[in-house]
């Protein structure tokens, strides 16, 4: 049996030889897109991840500001509103401090305001009141690609607030 017959170009190469290389350009040209793409894919993911996240820690803060009872002026609910709220972001590696300030890594990010205040209700009830804010543009929990930063939100915040149990 013959084999296929090869055809030749005018300058006799075979014509498969005249495409050799393009695909690498190809590949090359696409990359950077591709890499990019993926990046920011994972950067908005993990950006809209914290995001839920710091919307639950504040719950949780005004949950469990709520419901502990002491007496007027004591920091325990204080205390224990920031404990829930760091154990909420814990996974990010965020901190509420006794400062009022949001901290990654050492790194003052955003403040984190725990208070009691009177309800909007009208009536005389106490609520507690958790802000969170995280200056995310300027701080990103993990770094992303050049150039895609600005696709993020400038600031991450969520407020809560729960009305205080007698």
């Amino acid at each position: 049996m013959v084999g296929p017959r090869r055809t030749r170009t005018d300058d006799g190469r075979s014509p498969r030889r005249r495409d050799d290389g393009a695909a690498a350009v190809e590949f090359a040209l696409v990359l950077p897109i591709f890499v990019a793409l993926l990046f920011g894919v994972i950067s908005y993911g993990w950006m809209l991840s914290y995001r839920q996240g710091i919307s639950q820690a504040a719950a949780e803060g005004a949950r469990a500001m709520a419901v502990s009872v002491s007496p007027t002026g004591s920091s325990v609910p204080a205390d224990r509103a920031r404990a829930a709220i760091n154990r909420s972001l814990s996974s990010y590696g965020v901190t509420c401090t006794s400062a009022g300030t949001l901290t990654h890594d050492g790194t003052t990010v955003g403040t984190c305001g725990v208070s009691t205040t009177a309800c909007a209700t009208g009536s005389t009830t106490q609520c507690a009141r958790i802000a969170i804010s995280h200056d995310y543009r300027a701080h990103p929990l993990i770094p992303s690609f050049p150039g895609l930063g600005i696709t993020l939100p400038s600031t991450i915040g969520y407020t809560t607030t729960s009305e205080v149990s007698s």
